[in-house]
């Protein structure tokens, strides 16, 4: 059976490709699906992918991923609104928001929904991390700024990112669920 990962980011496709190797075939899709405004990556996610099964033929099910950086100081803020708050605001001015506040735990979090002709099933990930100032030269988005033991994931190799990532475990979720249901 073939996987429908709906993205236009290669290297979340070569990552699902790498956590479902010998469970199943990944393609990449690109699709501009509805990315509906909610306070729920999960809810953003499974509606991301029903609308984006039904488009593309419902003959092959889809992977939709919806990902955020939620900081505790700020209530989980920019969360489900990251990639706006990196396009309008971006990373240098969070971190001056953050560089203030006494606590500055943080997370990464993803939601992979999957849809099929039986509906729409999530998996979440996470990593726990700690703001801090812009380090690094690699990854993208908050990676310059999201410490994960004494590193950050801008810090990091891909290899050694991908071993902890939120996406990663997500991955991992679905892959055993996904093992155990074909």
């Amino acid at each position: 059976m073939l996987l429908r990962f709906v993205t236009g980011n290669e290297g979340k496709a070569r990552e699902a490709e790498a956590y479902l190797e010998g469970i199943t075939a990944v393609n990449q899709v690109e699709y501009d699906y509805t990315e509906i405004q909610s306070d729920s990556l999960a809810d953003v996610a499974a509606h991301g992918a029903r609308e984006a099964f039904e488009a593309l033929g419902d003959t092959e099910p889809v992977l939709v991923d919806d990902a955020g950086l939620f900081v505790d100081a700020l209530g989980g803020f920019p969360g489900p609104y990251s990639a706006y708050v990196e396009d309008t605001v971006g990373v240098e001015r969070l971190w001056r928001l953050v560089e203030q506040e006494d606590d500055r735990r943080a997370r990464f979090r993803t939601v992979l929904a999957y849809a099929d002709e039986d509906g729409v099933e999530t998996f979440e990930g996470s990593v726990a991390g700690t703001i801090v100032a812009p380090r690094g030269e690699g990854g993208f988005g908050y990676d310059p700024i999201f410490e994960y033991n004494g590193q950050t994931m801008a810090e990091m190799s891909t290899e050694e990112k991908n071993a902890i990532s939120h996406r990663g475990r997500a991955l991992a979720k679905f892959a055993e669920w996904y093992a155990d249901q074909h």
